[in-house]
């Protein structure tokens, strides 16, 4: 199963919160699944962490690699059909990272 992770359930996972549900848990540990990392969550992190509403141990540039190495995590890149998506899916986020992640 391909999974695309949120900018939560990636921090949530990589930080072992325990905000993180256990049947997600077993989703993401499951080595028969592929678990993908919005270029948008980055984004998303690089902003939080500028604006001091998160604590990384450091940069977001060397974290975040670092996380999606150690987890053999996979990229997903964002494209023009990506964004243009958007205008058909349901207003479910006021959050504009959620709706490009999706």
């Amino acid at each position: 199963m391909d999974i695309l992770l949120d900018t939560h359930t990636f921090l949530w996972w990589v930080t072992d919160d325990p905000q993180l549900s256990v049947p997600v848990r077993t989703l993401i540990a499951n080595p028969a699944n592929t678990i993908y990392f919005s270029v948008i969550s980055a984004w998303e992190i690089v902003i939080k962490q500028q604006s001091g509403k998160l604590t990384l141990p450091e940069a977001a540039a060397t974290y975040i690699p670092a996380c999606l190495n150690a987890n053999r995590f996979m990229t997903q890149a964002v494209g023009l059909k990506h964004v243009l998506k958007i205008a058909s899916l349901p207003d479910y986020h006021r959050d504009p990272f959620d709706s490009i992640a999706c």
